[in-house]
């Protein structure tokens, strides 16, 4: 018998693997891919993440895959720009952007070394109950069929988690999808990490290993079905109209790899805790990817989850209040940046955006104040000051959040 199963062994789950691990605990870990594989992902970790990375030991190994340090952020939108850095977290200013083949197995590589069974190319098919409570997961894989018992199951499965599927976790918030997002590699540009809001879409550049650099161009959701008849003509378009200094580089770059798509940024927040059972990252919250926080989210809900539920695995009561309460904090400490990522994907936002831009950057101290709100190390909230307020000229006055 495990303490833990972890279902799911990318960037939620197997830190949460890493972490029970090394709280002394017996871990199974298992992902229906064959690893290494690459997945759909802005790639991008904000710098709060970084500072998880450098502080689990694992930062140096991410470095060590060639992805530039990203210590300068642009964002531009029409004729208004702003530009800098936040302040950082723990000393560590810089963000980073490896492709995921290889952070996921850096993470997958770590919890090994801790103590973690890993199984590739598994998949959960089904739970076992004693009574309401999860005991157990049916794996499946080449190897063969096994039942596997834990104190706690933890579904970190993705967006489309099989686990809460099988728990029956209800969405406690939703939201209709608001942007549909197209991206590939090329080889060639030399960017920052940079963001373009034009009249027709949103266009990012995050630069990655082997001197690539990730092109994604988002179009609102009701342009789906128009945009995917013709892929990569809509994509190329975008970026040109959107972010035509960028798509001066991009035009004349190697591309790396296919197109890929999705038109299924769904947002929602899940009930992630129940009898024997726990979602971490994309499984119990998703939202729109433009403002690249679901890796840096991900990790700090597989810290939070040990942290809250790990020295009670095993006492049943103690272990439900601490996973109600694990979902308690998980729920306050994304709410705020979920309604402020679903107002910037919302084209009609955009006038109050851009007078929040255009008063930010008449400050440095505002500028650096507003890259920590985007990265998540200081609240929405704590970015309007008054003398923010005042040179908005009360544009946003009435809602903190409604112009972010």
């Amino acid at each position: 018998m495990y303490d833990v199963i972890v279902v799911g062994a990318r960037c939620a789950g197997a830190p949460t693997a890493l972490l029970f691990a090394r709280a002394g605990r017996r871990v199974l870990l298992v992902d229906r891919a064959k690893f290494p594989s690459d997945k759909l992902s802005t790639l991008y970790i904000q710098q709060p993440g970084v500072a998880r990375l450098a502080k689990w030991g694992v930062l140096d190994a991410v470095r060590a895959t060639g992805c530039p340090p990203l210590d300068h952020v642009v964002y531009e939108l029409g004729d208004t720009r702003v530009e800098g850095c936040c302040s950082g977290v723990d000393g560590q200013r810089a963000a980073y952007a490896p492709r995921r083949e290889l952070l996921d197995r850096i993470l997958v590589d770590a919890a090994v070394a801790a103590g973690v069974e890993f199984r590739d190319d598994c998949r959960v098919t089904e739970l076992y109950r004693d009574g309401d409570r999860v005991v157990g997961v049916r794996c499946e894989s080449a190897r063969g069929s096994s039942r596997e018992d834990a104190a706690l199951v933890v579904g970190a499965d993705g967006m489309r988690s099989a686990v809460a599927e099988l728990v029956g976790a209800e969405k406690t918030a939703e939201h209709p999808p608001l942007t549909c997002a197209y991206y590939t590699f090329w080889r060639g540009p030399k960017t920052h990490f940079e963001m373009y809001e034009g009249d027709t879409g949103w266009v990012s550049a995050v630069p990655t290993n082997d001197d690539a650099v990730l092109v994604a161009a988002y179009a609102p959701q009701h342009r789906f079905d128009e945009i995917r008849r013709d892929a990569f003509a809509s994509y190329q378009e975008l970026v040109r109209v959107n972010a035509p200094e960028l798509w001066a580089q991009v035009e004349g770059a190697e591309q790396v790899g296919k197109l890929h798509g999705t038109g299924d940024q769904q947002n929602f927040f899940r009930r992630a805790h129940g009898p024997g059972w726990a979602l971490v990252g994309d499984a119990g919250h998703h939202k729109d990817s433009l403002t690249a926080r679901g890796i840096s989210d991900a990790l700090m809900q597989a810290e939070l989850l040990v942290e809250t539920v790990g020295d009670a695995l095993g006492d049943r009561e103690r272990q439900d209040a601490a996973a109600a309460e694990y979902d308690r904090l998980r729920e306050e400490r994304l709410t705020e940046n979920y309604a402020a990522t679903l107002l910037i994907a919302q084209e009609e936002a955009r006038p109050k955006r851009r007078a929040l831009l255009g008063a930010i950057g008449t400050s440095p101290e505002l500028t650096t104040r507003y890259f920590d709100a985007v990265a998540g190390i200081v609240s929405v909230r704590e970015l309007y000051t008054p003398e923010l307020m005042a040179l908005m000229a009360g544009a946003a006055a009435s809602e903190s959040t409604a112009a972010f």
